[in-house]
């Protein structure tokens, strides 16, 4: 590798090569009219350096692929092709109508590295998931964080096992064949080491967003900023093999320029995946309400191959808990359920009481279901809850198993969250290390404040204490406890995930992402205060899922014209006669024609 740095506004770079505890060589770079500054001189692989700027201190370099003493010390290069692939015969996949798995390499295992989660997938190949999604294995302060405060976007975090880690990952996954998504975050930076600052605009005033100045994508010196990261992006998927890439947050992504960031991104990787021969898929996490993230780019979209659809979550959630706070308060009925998994947004347009304003655009007619990715659990919505408490930390068995098959056999790409599939009662708080006390006390204060007015108290029934995020402890009681799945409703429960996961596979009517042929009724009230109780009949296609959510059981009648069979279970039903299903409480029943079953 040859050093090279963006520094438009500098009069002198130097970089500065060796450990930071060593006397360290000092070249002198040469400036370029582009505001680029190189050296013509080898850095071998292995080798610590870093960039001053006029004279200052030494700083991380803004590309900087390895930073093994942490993102305030000094890069040291990665050279990518030292790797042997073994993967010469992946032919890739694409993510949509494809079982997600998200998982938190720090918590994933003991150890917390990616090459200890190596030793799972064989786990996850059993359940049958197809592409394990990576939060965010950027480079962060401290050793233990959720990774959304990263500050290196070309790296990965030492803690993980830095970036050769991260290539055997991604080869062992494929040679299970399973993909691999990254979770990636281009919308900000972390609090602590975020040094690119200091070589060019990076950062603008001329948008805000929740974590202070936007990146810089349409001002002045814009181009090389959206370069920097369209360019760590085609590294992940060119360089690492990475399939997919989970885009954070893209709505703070704050772009007025002709064509979007995204729908640049889009394009390049479109081109990429044409070089490479494989599908290469991006996935939008946003809370427009608007299909303008899957659009094509030619029709003046942004391009990307599918997008998170929290509304499912919502409609899920508030209806089997009873949960209306905060963004819950327009969800919890039947009708806001059948909304969500017929047109994918409760608010298409309509008014959000949430929000106090009109809200998103109404999914077009035709769209393919599988562009949404939808969950029942994932890092927010578990960690971003007062203590982090999973629904089986207060939902049922059959609960849990009812929520299942509302998201295994919707017409979405449903994502699984790590431990879900046997009920863990691992919680997943949110948790930090800053070595900044000082930034340390402000995040654990704000934690505190922010869940002071949001009535968690009367939800959960007593008095809570949120978790220390510094505490290592908070971090600890996160990490998945695998001998729970051993236990008789863990193990009912993962056998539950496993059968649904196969019925998804082998019926095209549950298969299907086709919105039109989804339908939900329901028997019960069309509203409850609190937890609602009632049969939910889901039917995709000729494919009947009768969720009943009661606390008695439910008598459904058959029709005759299309002879159904029990295809799964949660608890034994019975027949009423001939044409009478009996479906017991708090379970779910899969119902499936005749000769679609005996093809399964």
């Amino acid at each position: 590798m040859r050093a090279a740095v963006w520094a438009p506004d500098a009069a002198r770079v130097d970089v500065l090569v060796g450990p930071d505890d060593t006397p360290r060589e000092v070249r002198a770079l040469t400036r370029s009219p582009d505001g680029w500054w190189h050296d013509d001189r080898d850095l071998p692989h292995g080798t610590d350096y870093a960039f001053s700027l006029d004279g200052g201190p030494a700083r991380p370099d803004p590309r900087s692929a390895w930073q093994p003493a942490g993102v305030h010390g000094p890069s040291r290069v990665f050279d990518t092709a030292r790797f042997t692939w073994t993967d010469d015969g992946w032919a890739g996949v694409d993510v949509r109508g494809r079982v997600l798995y998200e998982l938190h390499v720090g918590t994933f295992t003991d150890e917390g590295t990616l090459d200890a989660a190596c030793e799972h997938l064989e786990d996850l190949v059993s359940l049958g998931v197809d592409v394990v999604e990576l939060m965010p294995v950027a480079p962060f302060d401290g050793d233990r964080g959720w990774g959304y405060d990263g500050v290196g976007p070309w790296a990965v975090h030492e803690a993980y096992g830095g970036p050769a880690a991260l290539q055997r990952f991604v080869d062992a996954a494929h040679a299970h064949g399973l993909a691999v998504c990254l979770d990636v975050v281009h919308n900000h930076l972390g609090p602590a080491g975020a040094y690119v600052g200091e070589f060019g605009p990076y950062w603008t005033d001329a948008h805000h967003t929740p974590w202070g100045s936007a990146i810089n994508l349409d001002q002045p010196g814009s181009a090389e900023v959206r370069a920097w990261l369209i360019g760590s992006a085609l590294r992940w998927l060119r360089d690492f093999h990475v399939d997919a890439l989970r885009l954070d947050a893209v709505h703070e992504l704050r772009d007025d320029s002709d064509r979007h960031l995204l729908s640049e991104l889009s394009d390049e990787v479109a081109a990429l995946a044409t070089e490479l021969g494989r599908p290469l898929s991006l996935v939008a996490e946003t809370d427009l309400n608007d299909v303008v993230s899957v659009t094509p780019t030619s029709e003046g979209g942004w391009g990307m191959t599918a997008q998170w659809a929290d509304d499912v979550h919502h409609a899920i959630h508030a209806l089997v808990t009873g949960e209306r706070h905060g963004y819950y308060v327009d969800f919890g009925s039947p009708a806001t359920l059948r909304q969500a998994l017929t047109r994918v947004f409760v608010h298409d347009g309509g008014y959000s009481t949430f929000r106090d304003r009109d809200w998103g655009r109404p999914v077009p007619d035709g769209t393919d279901g599988h562009r949404f990715v939808v969950f029942v659990q994932d890092h927010d919505q578990v960690g971003n809850r007062a203590i982090g408490d999973r629904p089986s930390a207060w939902l049922s068995p059959g609960l849990l198993a009812c929520e299942a098959a509302l998201l295994l056999l919707s017409p979405f790409t449903p994502m699984l969250f790590m431990g879900e599939e046997w009920g863990t009662r691992r919680p997943f708080p949110f948790f930090t290390s800053y070595t900044d006390h000082d930034l340390g006390d402000a995040v654990r204060e704000g934690r505190r404040r922010e869940f002071a007015g949001h009535g968690w108290a009367a939800l959960y029934g007593h008095d809570i204490e949120v978790p220390d995020p510094q505490d290592p402890a908070t971090r600890d009681a996160a990490v998945l406890d695998r001998t729970e799945r051993t236990h008789d409703d863990h193990a009912r429960l993962l056998e539950w995930y496993r059968t649904l996961i196969a019925l998804r596979r082998s019926s095209p009517d549950l298969a299907s992402g086709d919105l039109a042929d989804t339908v939900l009724t329901w028997s019960g009230p069309d509203d409850a205060d609190g937890p609602w109780h009632g049969l939910l009949d889901l039917r995709r296609g000729d494919a009947h899922v009768l969720v009943n959510l009661d606390t008695t059981e439910h008598a459904v009648p058959l029709a005759p014209d299309v002879p159904l069979v029990v295809a799964a279970a949660w608890d034994p039903v019975r027949y009423d006669g001939p044409d009478t299903l009996v479906v017991p409480a708090a379970s779910a029943t899969v119902l499936l024609p005749r000769d679609e079953q005996r093809s399964a």
